[in-house]
Formats: structure tokens, C-alpha cells, sequence
């Protein structure tokens, strides 16, 4: 029976304090067999490797620093990264990227902390996970400098255009399809409908970004197939398809078969 993957969630938060387990284990018994861990900063690491560890099959963790993490200490927040990459299990570097929409005032950091935590994902073989916000052109011209080196990944939460659609998966990325799909008004559904179903990953972002019929509530990795279901009706095919191709380009994107 095909599974679905979240491939990206922050269940580590304290939204999530009162009832952790059993939001994994109701993902679990909904068909989300996998869930995929972003880091946020030092502070969020041995909260997620924790959860890891108490559900190895389940929470796989990611390394990075998010661009809204980005501030004066990001020299040292970028020194751990590399560190917990040499030392640790990690899937893939994210979340990172670039974000201008809450604050600009460290913009030249954020081309900084992003371009470094790329060179990483060369380094290590690892996919990156990217956080664009208000930020499109300046991460497509960062990534520009890399075409060619093997980056991989995935644009997290992805709200663009089909235009901007084409040009993230013509460089080999996958769109990252949240709840944001299910709302009124969207341009997601244009963007799955002219997407190849193998360029796409589901995520719900939890806690936010919560999907239709939930909206305004906190999100949570059982509501994937809220997700999945939006993409069956665009693509006009079954819910299990839709299942088994997005789980399998995300086991073939973080090569899950080599790590179980």
C-alpha cells in the first residue's frame, strides 16, 4: 500500500509540548510513514535529534540555519552546522535560503549563511531545503553560481507562479506542495495542474500552514492527505498515485534506500 512522506514539518516546537507522540502516531496510522525534520538554529537541534532518536523509523532530521536565524552570531551558528554535518546523521541541509519579507537588515548575511550552507551540500552530497520568501530572484541568482556542482532539493512551501514553477524544476528542484494549495485564493492549483506529478513533494510546514478544512487551527503531519487530495483532484488521478510518485521522488531525492 503506497505511504506518504512529510517532507516538512517542526514537530520539535511547543505547540507540540502537550501532545507530541500522539500527533506522530496518528500521522503513522494515516499513512505518513516518514517525516522529515528541518532544523532552525542551534537552539532547535537537540530538541529535533531527540525526536529522532525516540522515533528513528519515523522523524529523519535535517542541518541548517534558517535565513530568519540569520544575525550577527551567524559566523558561530554556521561553525555548529558544519560541525553536527561532520558528526551527526543528518538527510539533507535546510531549512536555509533567503527571507526579506519580515526583515532586511541582514540581507548581505543571508547571501552569506545561504551560499556557505550550499557549499555544504556539495561537500556532503546532501539536498538542500529552501526557505524563499520575498526572495525569489536573489536565491535564483545564488543558485545560478552553483548550476552544474549536483544541487538538489526542494523549494519549501512553494507559492510562485507556473513561470517561476518552470524555472525551479528545470534547475532539478522540486516544488514543495503545502496547505497553501487548499486555499481560496491560491495559484498553487495552476502550478500543479502545468507540473509534472515527479517534480512534486508534499509538506505540511507544521504547526502553520495548516490545510482546508483545518485552516486557522495548528497543522500537523496527518493532514497530508488533505494535501494529497487536492493534488488528485487537479491532476485527475487516484489518491494512490499521487502517493506512491511523490514518496518515491522524495526517496529517490535524500537516496532514503541507503539509510532505510
Amino acid at each position: 500500500m503506497p505511504y506518504f512522506i512529510d517532507t516538512h514539518a517542526h514537530l520539535y516546537l511547543p505547540e507540540f509540548d502537550h501532545d507530541r507522540d500522539h500527533v506522530i502516531e496518528t500521522s503513522i496510522n494515516r499513512g505518513i510513514k516518514k517525516i522529515f525534520l528541518p532544523n532552525i538554529d542551534s537552539s532547535s537541534i537537540g530538541l529535533m535529534n531527540d525526536l529522532a532518536v525516540r522515533f528513528p523509523d519515523v522523524c529523519y532530521p535535517m542541518m541548517g540555519l534558517h535565513p530568519t536565524s540569520v544575525k550577527d552570531t551567524y559566523p558561530e551558528e554556521l561553525e555548529r552546522v558544519e560541525y553536527e554535518l561532520e558528526h551527526g546523521y543528518y538527510v539533507g541541509i535546510g531549512e536555509i535560503g533567503i527571507d526579506l519579507y519580515w526583515d532586511k537588515t541582514y540581507f548581505k548575511e543571508q547571501c552569506l549563511a545561504f551560499s556557505r550552507q550550499i557549499e555544504l551540500s556539495i561537500r556532503h552530497g546532501l539536498p538542500i531545503v529552501i526557505h524563499a520568501r520575498d526572495s525569489f530572484g536573489e536565491i535564483m541568482e545564488i543558485l545560478e553560481r552553483y548550476r552544474n556542482k549536483g544541487l538538489s532539493g526542494i523549494f519549501h512551501a512553494f507559492a510562485g507562479t507556473v513561470d517561476i514553477a518552470k524555472q525551479v524544476t528545470n534547475m532539478g528542484f522540486k516544488l514543495g506542495i503545502s496547505g497553501i494549495l487548499t486555499y481560496k485564493n491560491s495559484t498553487l492549483p495552476a502550478v500543479v495542474r502545468e507540473t509534472d506529478l515527479k517534480n512534486l513533494v508534499l509538506e505540511t510546514d507544521s504547526p502553520y500552514l495548516t490545510p482546508v478544512p483545518f485552516r486557522g487551527k495548528r497543522n500537523e503531519s496527518s493532514y497530508i492527505p488533505y494535501i494529497a487530495g487536492a493534488v488528485k483532484q487537479i491532476k485527475n488521478i487516484t489518491l494512490d498515485e499521487v502517493a506512491e510518485v511523490t514518496t518515491n521522488n522524495v526517496q529517490s531525492l535524500f537516496s532514503l534506500e541507503k539509510h532505510g
